[in-house]
């Protein structure tokens, strides 16, 4: 279960500079801390045992590496427990709802509704 705490601390994984940078500055207006960003699967792997995050925010097409795959991977991996991983991608809920219900992430999240009240209504398990 999510520990509660007043600053959720993100990591974000995604092949898209913008969106990376947009994404930073939005949720760290809203309270969340982004303590790293990684933008293949590799350097996500090394954030994630490394800055032990609450939450990875992983994009669903993440270049040539496919983010659903790459999320059993982290959660397999993890030696220090599997990370709570939130899906992202530009495309609607309707795109991936079925393949996000059967991998071990949290939930999705279009990235056009990302938000910190967003990010806590998952984890929080809503």
């Amino acid at each position: 279960m999510w520990e509660a705490r007043l600053v959720v601390r993100c990591l974000i994984v995604d092949d898209c500079p913008h969106f990376l940078a947009a994404a930073r500055c939005l949720l760290e207006r809203e309270g969340v801390e982004v303590v790293g960003a990684a933008s293949t699967g590799a350097q996500a792997a090394e954030r994630v045992e490394e800055l032990r995050p609450d939450v990875v925010l992983l994009d669903v097409e993440l270049g040539a590496e496919n983010g659903v795959e790459l999320a059993e991977r982290l959660c397999r991996d993890a030696t220090a427990g599997p990370p709570r991983i939130i899906l992202i991608s530009a495309c609607s809920e309707t795109d991936y709802a079925a393949m996000a219900a059967a991998s071990s992430a949290i939930g999705f999240l279009c990235k056009s509704r990302l938000s910190a009240a967003a990010i806590r209504a998952l984890l929080d398990g809503g």
